[in-house]
């Protein structure tokens, strides 16, 4: 890995300030209930007791976020006064006027500033092989767009509202931070991270690894395996000081008032069901999609008694627990063996082929994709995870590139359920065909002397994403299913998108898995 130079300030900037105008004018359009969620959660912390937090139970959207963001939510309150007083009041349940949208909307883009700043630490350490190419060809340039302007970052943060952003900043500058070789500041910020939001404990068995192999060993053998006897007791227990401390400094009042259990069914809570009310594209979405498959047929063909098939379907926006009609049912311990499972064989190739920090991040993408193809309740935005970590490494290697492409295109698409609402229709086609454009074209360019980066199948099936949009938004309302089965959209959006992100997941494993065996036989 190379740093780039200092002459890109001026354009970085103008990236970051464009993008943050962009988000200015993205403020009056929809939101959805997560605007109410944080309004809610900014009233409990500010007029509640820290007892009472994890168990004030007034509105349905109830606080199951670690407490570190908790006191986020605390810090926010003390500024949100000053907008409007009411909407720190508990009983104002979908309370949302208009100096509380401005409010909101803005902490998102002022707290974005870190992720800005965790872009600019990743784009001075991609690797500039190309320094002879002009400024809107070079990779650094393009890693900062497909990072600052991405599509589903975007739309989840500043249209459909969350905090994503800042959260992501965390994650890459700890990213960063390991690429510079100061490893007890990446685990400082990745443990601090956990403790904001906890979906992100997809991705710790590739920091638990790396950190263990790179850092708590010093050395390694000639033949490139590890040597034992450089294990340093002294950086292990850096390393636990880091966990404990933050640990104890985020569930320690908690754990004092006897609380903790509370706090972990908040954070983990088992009975919401398998999957979101609209499906994640994973491999549950498939699966359902069999099991209600053989459960039609069962049913045509008198194999199955209608009365005896549950009425519930996950499809109408239920969350609770589930039983599948034909197939087994899942329960939580068998999706967290399928990806115990899924993730062994990318962490081991960190542990016994280790690549550096490279290597690192392909272990992370990986935990992140496995974590979200076998994980249980998973959200569809839950892809952003594995989508902006890969845009590293898609500015370095064309075989990156081709799989980010497929990646980002299906799962940037299967977000456009969560923007239903009409005016957002234009704005979302609009915002996602500018990104995908893009992204195309600049690493096209990035790699034109390697060939193509899609082969023809691979380009049908993202071809394919515009008549399904079609049939989704314009031709599916105005036929007579629309009342009879309204959930068809999101089916097909689902299960086609999870097949797109399938085949990505596999072929970013065979791809890391043959590199491992190469880089063997050349020690070798």
């Amino acid at each position: 890995m190379a740093a780039a130079g200092g002459s890109g300030g001026c354009w970085f900037l103008a990236l970051a300030l464009g993008v943050s105008l962009l988000k200015c004018l993205l403020i009056p359009t929809y939101h959805s209930t997560d605007f109410e969620v944080h309004r809610n959660w900014l009233a409990i912390t500010h007029n509640l007791p820290v007892s009472q937090w994890y168990y004030e139970a007034t509105s349905e959207w109830t606080l199951d976020y670690p407490p570190f963001f908790a006191w986020f939510e605390f810090a926010l309150s003390h500024v949100a006064k000053y907008f409007d007083q009411e909407m720190l009041v508990i009983q104002n349940l979908n309370y949302s006027s208009q100096a509380t949208v401005f409010f909101q909307r803005l902490s998102v883009i002022f707290t974005d500033i870190l992720f800005v700043y965790a872009a600019h630490e990743c784009c001075r350490y991609v690797n500039g092989k190309r320094p002879g190419k002009e400024l809107l060809e070079k990779p650094m340039f393009v890693l900062a767009v497909l990072l600052l302007w991405n599509f589903g970052l975007l739309i989840v943060d500043h249209i459909h509202f969350q905090y994503n952003g800042f959260l992501f900043g965390l994650m890459l500058l700890s990213v960063a931070r390991l690429f510079q070789k100061r490893h007890l500041e990446g685990a400082l910020l990745f443990a601090v991270l956990l403790h904001f939001k906890h979906i992100y404990i997809y991705v710790a068995p590739a920091y638990c690894v790396y950190l263990l192999r790179s850092y708590c060993f010093t050395e390694n053998k000639a033949d490139g395996s590890l040597k034992w006897s450089s294990f340093s007791f002294l950086r292990i227990t850096l390393l636990g000081l880091i966990v404990c401390l933050v640990s104890a400094l985020s569930l320690g009042p908690f754990a004092v008032l006897g609380q903790l259990p509370q706090v972990i069914s908040r954070l983990f809570p088992f009975k919401r069901g398998l999957c979101h009310a609209y499906w994640a594209p994973n491999f549950w979405a498939l699966y359902n999609a069999v099991d209600k498959t053989l459960a039609v047929v069962g049913i045509k063909y008198k194999f199955l008694d209608p009365e005896k098939i549950p009425k519930a379907s996950m499809t109408g926006g239920l969350v609770q627990e589930f039983q599948h009609t034909v197939l087994p049912s899942v329960t939580p311990l068998a999706t967290l063996i399928c990806t115990f499972i899924s993730i062994l064989p990318s962490v081991f190739c960190l542990w016994f082929k280790p690549q550096g920090p490279r290597g690192f991040l392909q272990c992370l993408i990986l935990c992140a994709l496995s974590s979200f193809m076998f994980g249980w309740h998973v959200h569809e935005k839950a892809i952003l995870l594995a989508i902006l970590p890969l845009s590293l490494l898609s500015v370095e290697s064309p075989k990156r590139a081709g799989i980010y492409l497929i990646l980002t295109t299906t799962g940037h698409f299967s977000l456009f359920p969560l923007l239903f609402t009409p005016p957002e229709i234009a704005t979302k086609i609009l915002l996602m065909l500018l990104f995908t454009v893009y992204s195309f074209s600049s690493l096209r360019a990035l790699f034109r002397k390697e060939g193509r980066l899609l082969n023809w199948l691979e380009t049908i099936y993202l071809i394919a994403l515009v008549p399904l949009e079609i049939f989704c938004e314009i031709v599916f309302p105005l036929t007579p299913w629309k009342l009879k089965f309204p959930f068809i959209p999101l089916l097909l959006t689902s299960v086609y998108c999870a097949l797109g992100i399938t085949y990505a997941w596999l072929k970013l494993y065979v791809s890391v898995l043959t590199e491992s065996v190469t880089v063997r036989q050349k020690a070798e």
